[in-house]
């Protein structure tokens, strides 16, 4: 299903428009405008949070002024007992604000452990359908410049590298499906003001406060760096300047994809050379994960463990054969091959 876009004059609605008007909400508008700054048709995924509703209602003036088809999707995680009664709500509040939604639910057996990670991974899976429905390839999500900062830290607990530490990017890209941060340059304080003042309402996630959570102990530790004079700003510079190493990497690592592999599109197979691995050990590494994350087609990179004994493997013996990432990969006396595992 096709979406064209909109030929007509469209006229943004004057309850919108009118909270346009407040000096403090269209600052923050122009800071999203710019940030933003896409020409194409985009999905928007709104939990109901004060960070997703703020997100609601600028990407719905976004696509107003500039002519762009948006939908909506509000996300039913059932992680909770009310959650589809407030999916409801966060419904009914849009559709009182001119933005019409759709609720997607999450279903099937929710695990022990790892909760957060399972419903990220189930909500990108029921967004990318809706992608592939109206033939729309850009996802809009609500996270702020807090998010930066806890994304670094839990990153950091869990032993991430300079690429983990600094993977949440403005535009990530899955596939074909792009992952659209444009709220990176604005405060939770900002995002909750444009809640109260355009819906007065947001919910209020009460696992915030459940400090079983890892993202939960991280935010109350960044609360105490703060009041001990290391702030927001000194953070998110310090996550600049990684940024900026981390695309050194990236040219190396692109440099030798292009130069050490070859595709066979027909097989779906891809042929790494010898001198694919006498490169740095990072640069190894980063390429063997997008190798087998491009023949896998997969959203998600292969654990870093396993991709670390299939380079020492390559060394160290003479042949082998693993599964890993939906492939297969296997060594052929200097080379190593990868291919999708049917």
């Amino acid at each position: 299903m096709r979406l064209k876009n909109l030929s007509a004059k469209i006229k943004i609605p004057n309850f919108l428009n009118k909270k346009l008007k407040i000096k403090k909400i269209n600052q923050i508008y122009k800071r999203f405008e710019n940030t933003l700054n896409i020409n194409d048709n985009y999905i928007v995924a709104v939990s109901g949070g004060p960070d997703s509703m703020a997100l609601a209602y600028l990407s719905k003036i976004y696509s107003l002024k500039k002519k762009l088809i948006s939908k909506f999707f509000v996300i039913d995680h059932k992680l909770r007992l009310n959650s589809s009664k407030e999916a409801q709500l966060v419904k009914k509040v849009l559709k009182k604000n001119f933005i019409n939604a759709e609720i997607l639910k999450i279903h099937g057996k929710k695990p022990l452990k790892g909760i957060q990670s399972f419903a990220r991974d189930k909500r990108y899976k029921l967004l990318f359908k809706q992608c592939d429905k109206y033939s729309i390839n850009n996802i809009l999500l609500g996270h702020h410049s807090g998010d930066l900062i806890e994304n670094f830290f839990i990153r950091l607990a869990r032993g991430s590298g300079l690429k983990g530490l600094i993977s949440l990017e403005k535009t990530s890209t899955i596939g074909t499906k792009n992952l659209i941060r444009p709220l990176f340059n604005q405060k939770k304080e900002d995002l909750i003001f444009i809640s109260r003042k355009v819906f007065n309402f947001y919910i209020d996630d009460p696992s915030n406060e459940d400090k079983t959570f890892l993202r939960i102990k991280i935010r109350k530790f960044i609360k105490e760096l703060n009041k001990n004079g290391l702030d927001e700003q000194k953070l998110l510079l310090t996550l600049k300047n990684l940024r900026l190493s981390d695309n050194v990497i990236n040219f190396y690592v692109k440099k030798n994809l292009e130069k050490n592999t070859f595709f066979i599109k027909k097989d779906n197979k891809l042929i790494l050379n010898l001198d694919f691995f006498r490169q740095p050990h990072e640069i190894i590494f980063r390429s063997l994960s997008e190798a087998v994350k491009l023949v896998g087609k997969k959203y998600y990179f292969a654990r870093g463990r396993k991709l670390d004994n299939v380079i020492n493997d390559f060394f160290y013996k003479k042949f082998f054969k693993i599964t890993l990432g939906g492939c297969i990969i296997e060594k052929f006396n200097q080379t190593l091959v990868i291919t999708k595992e049917r």
